[in-house]
């Protein structure tokens, strides 16, 4: 019998043990050729339900048995957790079928390396600084709020007293709406309640300005955690507002070269508008372009969509706050700017056809051969001049293309379906220009980005004028955003990053590219070009980008979640004038064009420091500059798009090495220049100097 008893209890602890293991079986599906559609949808047998799902996707929720929008050809881990803490791990991958899918796949872990390099966090590395984002309170929103909706909220009554702890669920107040009566309040976390509104009080009223501007104004009550509380992506994993290592990299050098330079941004800023009002434009200098046109063209390629997608990113993601720090990180560039392009005319080369060769793959060459630095120099000039073809074929041109097509299309229905042929379209136009080289290029973009600015300048001035009452709420949103920033966008650390990161970005200060362009300009004084040149992170930054920033703000689009990039400054612009998504959607299409035509000439210089200086080698980059534009707008490239972006950011590493070392030149330079500025010894022309 005894042994009957221990043989069934040996078979009842198998069966006990089997009940136990998880079992994990998934549909892995490839909706289409579309890349980024792929999805896999779990079953999972045995074990205690319910279950938790932690993926390696941060977008997919902790309670969601299917993740969607994955990418083909990575695989993607999941983790099955039930309730008694048995777990399971999985891994899958979505079979990539499309040429495109291969391409996407194949780069997403190269952007993921280029990202672990580019932003990396020194500060958490070295542990002074938590990245991760933590909440004191929870805002307890009012039901059936949105942005755009037209509504006024009263606070009827409180059900608990103000101090009182509360568990999540409980109900806490009624609310009365004018489009849906009365609504309960319930709590939306544990803890201790504090009374943002009295009983009686409106909430909000749409038609208030201060209301539509104020963040968080639609809030009626705040909850105190017990303690503080990590915020989390879908997937469980915590959020995190790192200090990224090029943020750092690109700001650092810019406040260097601003202390370094004497402040150069703001002392030499009228001297700067003189030079690119023509005042001392020397017919007879060395050189093929204006300094105007040397302005237009570095402007029209760093002006494009960043200031109109980007900064709605940016102020999503960081609030009304961001706007001050972008201001501040713009101010700073300028510097930088200077540094680059005034080495970027003293170490040109002009060959006896007048054809210019000059940026940072001549300074650092030939500046650090000087100092002794021969390999090092060859080395961060062919680095930079690598980078700069890959930046010039992605982010300058397919980039470009692929964007502006999506937003046409969205504002011209028979544009859709039709990428190939807008995209011949483009390369066409792009053609025309650029084969015709830097003075062609110059003489359209000296055109174009003076009335696309004043296009795009107009409407957003137009809106803010239009809601002009909103100006104080505005702005005291923009100071309690930078200084006072809530734990819910991050802390002021998390603000001050977004705003520094989207200037740093936009206005490509110390990244090189500007230098390639002001090399061409006609001067016998290189510091007069960086003079020039300072005027590109103000017009880039702390004008265009801060007017989208103001538009969104003033409009109070900058409260919408859910909607991101140019169609939140779409809305911000319609919001105001109907009809002007249209005029943006063309606008939009213009920066692109001129963004183009101008990193064309960039990767054709880094092309040509590599392969040669002949007319044949011109043509060939052309060429093939041509085709990625077609390419471009013809497919979905998601990750290869990614990592072209990112070229362009990594441009700044060899090319803020090379400044850094040559500063103190750049600074005796400027000594000589200003003497002569004073003395009266530089070129002025003869109306200027007699009205003088």
């Amino acid at each position: 019998m005894r042994k009957y008893l221990l043989s069934m209890f040996f078979l009842f602890s198998i069966f006990a043990g089997n009940a136990q293991e998880l079992d994990v079986k998934a549909k892995v599906g490839n909706l289409s050729n579309i890349i980024n559609d792929g999805f896999i949808d779990l079953e999972v047998t045995g074990g205690e339900p319910p279950y938790q799902y932690k993926w390696s996707n941060p977008e997919t929720s902790l309670q969601s048995s299917r993740a969607e929008g994955l990418t083909e050809g990575v695989p993607y881990e999941v983790t099955v957790t039930d309730s008694q803490n048995n777990s399971a791990t999985k891994t899958f991958e979505i079979e990539a079928k499309a040429i495109t899918e291969h391409f996407n796949g194949t780069f997403v872990p190269i952007v993921e390396a280029m990202t672990a390099v580019l932003f990396w966090d020194p500060f958490t590395a070295i542990g002074v600084y938590d990245p991760k984002v933590y909440a004191e309170l929870s805002n307890v929103p009012t039901p059936e709020w949105s942005a755009d909706v037209e509504d006024k909220f009263t606070l009827n009554e409180w059900l608990v007293e103000e101090g009182a702890h509360v568990n999540e669920g409980d109900l806490i107040a009624i609310v009365s709406s004018e489009n849906s009566g009365e609504l309960q309040v319930t709590a939306n976390a544990n803890g201790t309640v504090k009374y943002l509104v009295e009983e009686g009080k409106t909430i909000w009223d749409y038609q208030n300005s201060s209301d539509l501007i104020e963040t968080n104004a639609h809030m009626l009550a705040q909850i105190q955690y017990d303690e503080p509380q990590i915020l989390t992506n879908p997937n469980g994993t915590p959020q995190t507002h790192n200090i990224p290592f090029i943020v750092v990299w690109l700001i650092f050098g810019a406040a260097f070269f601003t202390v370094k330079m004497g402040f150069i941004n703001f002392k030499g800023f009228k001297h700067s508008i003189d030079l690119a009002r023509g005042k001392y434009d020397e017919p007879n200098a060395p050189g093929s372009i204006t300094h105007f046109q040397a302005l237009a063209t570095a402007v029209s390629a760093t002006v494009g969509l960043g200031n109109i997608a980007g900064v709605a990113v940016a102020i999503s993601l960081g609030g009304a706050g961001a706007t001050f720090w972008m201001i501040i990180a713009g101010l700073l560039g300028m510097a930088s700017k200077f540094v680059e392009c005034t080495l970027g005319v003293k170490y040109r080369f002009i060959n006896s056809e007048g054809r210019i060769f000059g940026g940072p793959m001549n300074y650092l060459r030939y500046g650090l051969e000087k100092r002794n630095m021969r390999g090092l120099g060859k080395f961060l000039a062919a680095f930079f001049a690598i980078l700069g073809i890959g930046a010039s074929f992605g982010g300058g041109n397919m980039f470009q293309a692929n964007q502006s097509f999506e937003i046409l299309s969205g504002q011209f229905s028979f544009l859709i379906g039709n990428g190939f042929w807008f995209g011949i379209a483009v390369a066409i136009l792009v053609g025309i220009v650029i084969i015709g080289g830097i003075q062609s290029i110059a003489k359209v973009t000296g055109k174009v980005v003076p009335f696309m600015a004043a296009v795009y300048v107009l409407g957003a001035l137009t809106v803010i004028f239009i809601n002009i009452e909103n100006i104080v709420p505005a702005f005291g949103a923009i100071y309690d955003g930078a200084f006072n920033a809530t734990a819910m966008k991050g802390g002021i650390i998390g603000v001050l990053i977004v705003g520094f990161q989207r200037a740093a970005f936009s206005n490509e200060a110390g990244v090189g590219s500007a230098a390639i362009a002001h090399s061409a300009a006609k001067t016998n004084h290189p510091p007069s070009e960086g003079f020039v040149a300072l005027l590109e992170p103000f017009i880039d930054t702390v004008v265009v980008c801060t007017l989208t920033a103001l538009v969104l703000i003033f409009t109070g689009m900058h409260e919408v979640e859910g909607v991101g990039g140019v169609q939140l400054t779409s809305d911000a612009f319609a919001s105001v004038v109907s009809w002007f998504p249209y005029v943006l959607a063309m606008a939009v299409f213009l920066f692109a064009f001129s963004t183009m035509i101008s990193w064309s000439y960039y990767g054709m210089r880094s092309w040509t420091y590599l392969f040669g200086k002949s007319k044949k080698t011109e043509l060939a980059y052309k060429i093939l500059f041509l085709i990625f534009v077609v390419v471009g707008a013809s497919i979905s490239l998601g990750a290869v798009l990614d990592f072209s972006d990112m070229m362009i950011l990594a441009m700044s590493f060899p090319n803020i090495i090379g400044l850094y070392i040559m500063s103190t030149e750049v600074r005796r330079d400027l000594n000589e220049y200003s003497r002569k500025l004073k003395a009266g010894e530089l070129f002025k022309r003869q109306r200027e100097a007699k009205a003088s």
